[in-house]
């Protein structure tokens, strides 16, 4: 293992080591100061190999960067924005905002040794303000992974929670470090935190990330760490011993922990729901800062000024709907009837209740015996007209009861197919939205020879090119957003779409292309040209990737191998006057670059170079194919400035 950086070292040119800020099993940590941006403070990942390795293999730096693409979707102001990841002397880096605060595992530790937990009303503000950022980075189809109070930050600027340490990536290490094993996929979770389904078969849902919110709030709550409320005979959580909260806010926290994860609520919304619903026994909302809550307005004393009844209170009211882009900011609406609080004492004490029930049920009496006799008399041959008395009752509080629950059936999974036809050098377009249980299969001819280019564009969904035999069409066409490369076989293809785990319904645009027929067979009449000794060429293996440049930056690092047989595209959109650079800056091997328009046209004087910066003549999308006759790693700098 490579020792840490020392104070001084400047990486890339730019990123200058401040100090080392923490270190754990799967890197470190860095203060950095980006002499790019005016030496503002940024933080410095290094992600160490294990194992014994001294180094990551070049499979190591292409699984960042793809995983880099799916960080760089994030943006949002409780998560520190990802910048860049690059890779220097054979160390990798991601780069990332600097969180000026102190995580919630030092402040637990604060109020254990002044014996002050959280309160209720604390817990309820914190979970109020993380909520909405798991609603987020959810309705992306990103799953955290590793929420616990070591990855969670409350900042010293406006005294939010701000959401670190993504377990995607740390998800990449895992499979870089095992990649002979049988282990799951996605080992990654804090023992105690992480739920079952997560570290012993690898799946990670919503629900997950709720169950390891719901871990760390009563960790606060109670002082306790996990291993101290889990007992894992009967699979249960004994945490309301430790500490002093609402019925309510328990039920909540109990139905987030429960083990089997259809038991939990299965989003967001549903928990911020519960929550709010709940917040009639909560009590006031001062948290640990001073920053706006995101709960409903829910008065907190009934109109004589007591305090709110300790009895159980019925939320009745229309269906929830989920407030549409959820942020800081906005509040975590719902729609629920008021119910009155219940009075200490019985109302059969009462004197006065009891004379003002009586009065109201003569009265009630009175009008439905003059209701028969009015019926009575409408009935006869000469119906006449009585005056209704105007009667006047006070209104009393509605009671209505509970709805039933209606029992949740597991939803089967749909497959849809459809034929669809694309003739030589066409290309069609196709739309459609998906839900969270259905697959479409797209069923094409193609001929042996032939080149095949689907591409996807809209988020939450996935393709992935089988052959005839049923398999992927090679080891990139699975789970991807585009696939281009030859056809080895004449026969059916299938373009399959699913949605991305954890989204319930997700709107898709797809583009296939077919080009390159197979050769003609000649006319019989025709003597066919004598068999030459050339190999006809074969089409390359394209892997594409859409690239944007951070906001405030003007480049971006990319890195990645390539070999004989292979393209790697890095696609970017541009508008027209914009200046692009490419530059491969580093390179193991003979790697060269061609850059084209969005007509398809190589621009002039990009074609097999190793930079070229030029003003671009249209707007639309770029290609910058990088190409080698040889196995190599590359690191390319890719610019855009205006």
């Amino acid at each position: 293992m490579q020792a840490p950086l020392p104070p001084g070292v400047i990486l890339q040119n730019r990123y200058r080591i401040v100090q080392l800020l923490g270190q754990g099993g799967f890197g470190r940590t860095y203060l950095a100061e980006d002499q790019g941006r005016f030496k503002e403070r940024c933080a410095l990942k290094e992600f160490v190999p294990q194992q014994g390795e001294d180094h990551f293999s070049s499979k190591a730096t292409e699984l960042f960067q793809r995983e880099a693409a799916i960080l760089y979707q994030i943006q949002h102001p409780q998560i520190p924005q990802f910048r860049a990841i690059f890779e220097v002397e054979q160390r990798l880096f991601l780069v990332q905002d600097y969180v000026d605060g102190v995580t919630y595992r030092d402040l637990l530790s604060q109020r254990r040794a002044q014996g002050n937990p959280f309160s209720e009303s604390e817990i309820r503000q914190f979970l109020q303000q993380i909520l909405p950022v798991l609603a987020h980075i959810h309705a992306k189809g990103i799953i955290h992974r590793d929420i616990s109070p070591d990855n969670i930050m409350l900042r010293n600027g406006d005294r939010l929670p701000v959401l670190i340490d993504f377990g995607v990536v740390k998800e990449v290490v895992t499979r870089i470090q095992l990649p002979e094993t049988t282990l799951p996929a996605t080992t990654v979770g804090k023992i105690g935190y992480a739920p079952s389904e997560q570290i012993q078969s690898g799946r990670a849902y919503p629900s997950s990330d709720l169950y390891a919110l719901a871990v760390t709030a009563v960790v606060l709550l109670t002082g306790q760490e996990p291993r101290a409320l889990f007992d894992d005979v009967n699979l249960s959580w004994h945490w309301q011993q430790y500490a002093t909260v609402s019925p309510a806010l328990a039920q909540v926290l109990d139905k987030a922990l429960s083990y089997r994860p259809g038991d939990r609520f299965q989003s967001v919304s549903e928990m911020a729901q519960a929550l709010g619903s709940s917040a009639t026994l909560g009590g006031p909302t001062a948290g640990i800062g001073s920053p706006p809550t995101l709960s409903p307005t829910i008065p907190q004393t009934s109109a004589s000024g007591s305090p709110p009844s300790q009895i159980r209170t019925v939320a009745v009211g229309r269906a929830y709907q989920p407030t549409v882009g959820v942020g800081p900011g906005a509040r975590v609406t719902h729609a629920v009837a008021p119910t009155p609080a219940a009075e200490e004492g019985s109302v059969w004490e009462n004197p006065w209740a009891v004379s003002a029930m009586g009065i109201g049920l003569a009265l009630v009496a009175g009008i439905g015996g003059w209701g028969v006799v009015n019926a009575l008399n409408n009935a006869g041959p000469e119906p006449t007209t009585t005056p209704s008395p105007s009667i006047t009752i006070n209104p009393s509080p509605n009671t209505t009861a509970a709805p039933t629950p209606t029992p949740t059936t597991a939803v089967e999974p749909v497959a849809y197919s459809q034929q669809i036809t694309v003739g030589e050098g066409e290309s069609i377009e196709l739309e459609g939205s998906l839900r969270s249980n259905e697959t479409v299969n797209y069923q094409l001819q193609g001929q042996q020879g032939q080149s095949l280019r689907a591409q996807l564009s809209g988020e939450g969904v996935l393709l992935t090119v089988l052959s005839p035999n049923g398999n992927p069409a090679n080891g990139q066409a699975s789970r991807v957003l585009g696939w281009t490369g030859p056809l080895e076989f004449t026969g059916q293809y299938v373009i399959q779409l699913s949605p991305v785990q954890g989204l319930t319904d997700s709107n898709y645009k797809l583009t296939v292309a077919l080009e390159g027929a197979a050769p003609e067979t000649p006319d019989p009449e025709e003597t066919p040209d004598p068999p030459t000794e050339e190999t006809p060429p074969v089409q390359p293996s394209i892997s594409e990737q859409r690239v944007r440049i951070p906001q405030g930056q003007d480049s971006l690092l990319v890195a990645n191998g390539v070999g004989p047989g292979q393209i790697q595209r890095y696609v970017v959109n541009l508008q027209q006057g914009q200046v692009l650079s490419a530059n491969v800056e580093d390179a193991s091997g003979p790697v060269l670059l061609a850059i084209t328009l969005p007509s398809g046209e190589t621009v002039s004087g990009a074609s097999r170079v190793r930079f070229w910066e030029g003003q671009v003549p249209l707007g639309g999308d770029y290609a910058i194919d990088v190409i080698s006759d040889e196995n190599a790693e590359f690191t390319l700098s890719i610019g855009v400035r205006n």
